[in-house]
């Protein structure tokens, strides 16, 4: 018994994205329209949640995003029309994928700057250790000495 109810959450649990928050009111008529709106609602932060998309949550203004979205998609708004009115309406900050733009260059040119200047010091280090490793050529005055003090001990001396 405990076991099969383990299975009914497992699978209940896995079969939670199916159970969309879009309410059968919200849906649209049209079924392409309706599917322009979830794939537009998945581009979507949700500004409550923050890390989850309009489509996947059940907060009230991600609610009245949704319809929102798709009163513009039945106005005739392209996509890119649609997220333009709702970044113009709440900011950057609700695409779940900002844009390319001067204003985000940092954001997508940050962890490759941080790793092309931790490259070039990791290469740094190595080569300076490196280059300590690399032991020092002798004076003539200190080969001269070794060598004498390698003749008086001679080849047996260190038996």
């Amino acid at each position: 018994m405990r076991r099969s109810l383990a299975v009914f959450f497992v699978v209940f649990a896995l079969a939670m994205p199916a159970f969309a928050a879009i309410d059968p009111v919200e849906r649209l008529g049209d079924p392409a329209l309706e599917a322009r709106a979830r794939a537009l609602s998945k581009e979507l932060r949700c500004l409550v949640c923050q890390n989850q998309s309009i489509d996947d949550s059940e907060a009230e203004l991600a609610r009245d995003l949704r319809t929102l979205v798709r009163e513009r998609i039945a106005a005739g708004d392209s996509d890119e029309a649609v997220l333009d009115y709702v970044v113009d309406r709440y900011g950057e900050f609700v695409l779940m994928t900002p844009r390319f733009e001067p204003s985000t260059w940092a954001l997508w040119l940050g962890p490759l700057a941080a790793l092309l200047v931790g490259g070039g010091i990791a290469v740094f280090v190595l080569r300076r250790q490196r280059a300590r490793a690399v032991e020092p050529q002798l004076t003539p005055e200190e080969a001269a000495r070794v060598a004498v003090l390698m003749d008086e001990n001679g080849p047996d001396a260190s038996r």
